[in-house]
């Protein structure tokens, strides 16, 4: 779903879910969607899985709207802003809140150019690359470094090296100077329409899908794959499941199994394949490798639904080692690169 065509005037229930859920991050949604019937987590997956960038206006109306729905509620009498920032605060770090607040319209934030972080860098560098390569550094070193690189990248060949030359020796400058600098710029972003808020849905969703359980999972994606094969694919590649430890390297593979509990790794064994049974075996020391076979000879037979809740915490906790630079994944939905 292209975002062109996106129309707040003319969303469907839906599309707006979609659009809320993307913007409340994966922790939020990841619990939404465990209290959700299968049918309507098949249609809202289709639209989150499509969306890519999120027109300002469009984020901005849908929030509003959910908020007015809340506080217009004659059964439910409740702050709409008090409860997005309950949830914000419980669901989100502090930097997704800070889109939040922005796209609803909280004016307690002002930034300099914090705004410019959620448009595209090809429709930023549209607004920019006329501007004096001052100017333009003065922006970029207010940037994420991701996406002032992104940035640089795409600017015109003649004016990159005076921008990054001019980042280098940036220094002081005059808060009033990068006040009306930065107002100018949303002007222009306003008057043109194109400020939109970058999402990957396809990763949100695949993230999503790596915590329901298998039955959902299995549900969501036929569902997709009837409407577009290419899409369920690419949502496939996209996740990391259980058999995909065995593409992580021995060092790390060894630090997960160090902060999985021996039980949880007994039930998670009972599906699994050889080679990865194989290989848990051969990363454990003699003593723990014993002390894992009784275990799985005292459990007997396990429900499916615990084997993948086992399976799942496993997952959970080696993408917490990740996120904490402790190991590094590569399986089936990673993409690093090494040299």
């Amino acid at each position: 779903m292209p975002a062109n065509v996106l129309d707040p005037k003319n969303l469907t229930g839906p599309q707006k879910a979609a659009i809320l859920l993307l913007s409340m991050g994966e922790k939020f949604t990841t619990a939404f969607f465990k209290n959700l019937d299968e049918e309507s987590i098949k249609r809202i997956g289709k639209h989150m899985s499509r969306l890519t960038d999120i027109p300002s206006n469009v984020l901005k109306a849908v929030m509003s709207e959910f908020e007015k729905d809340l506080k217009g509620d004659e059964n439910l009498y409740v702050s709409g802003r008090k409860f997005l920032e309950d949830v914000m605060r419980e669901s989100l770090d502090a930097d997704k809140a800070e889109e939040v607040y922005k796209a609803i319209g909280d004016e307690s934030s002002n930034i300099p150019f914090s705004d410019l972080a959620y448009i595209t860098a090809p429709n930023l560098v549209h607004v920019i690359k006329g501007e004096h390569p001052q100017t333009i550094a003065l922006i970029l070193s207010h940037l994420p470094q991701e996406n002032a690189a992104e940035i640089l990248i795409l600017l015109p060949e003649e004016i990159k090296v005076d921008v990054a030359l001019r980042i280098i020796n940036i220094g002081q400058v005059q808060d009033e100077l990068v006040r009306e600098l930065d107002q100018s710029i949303k002007k222009d972003l306003s008057r043109i329409g194109i400020a939109t808020r970058k999402f990957d849905g396809v990763e949100t969703l695949a993230n999503i899908l790596n915590v329901v359980d298998g039955k959902t999972e299995d549900y969501v994606l036929s569902n997709i794959e009837k409407e577009d094969t290419d899409l369920a694919e690419i949502i496939r590649q996209k996740m990391f499941v259980f058999e995909d430890l065995l593409q992580v390297d021995d060092r790390s593979f060894r630090e997960i199994l160090h902060n999985v509990e021996t039980q949880l790794l007994a039930k998670s064994l009972k599906t699994a394949s050889e080679a990865l049974t194989e290989k848990i075996f051969s990363s454990l020391s003699e003593r723990a490798a014993d002390m894992l076979r009784e275990d799985m000879e005292i459990l007997g037979p396990v429900r499916l639904m615990e084997v993948e809740e086992a399976q799942q915490a496993i997952l959970r906790t080696a993408r917490r080692l990740e996120e904490e630079g402790k190991i590094v994944i590569s399986g089936k939905g990673g993409e690093e690169v090494f040299v």
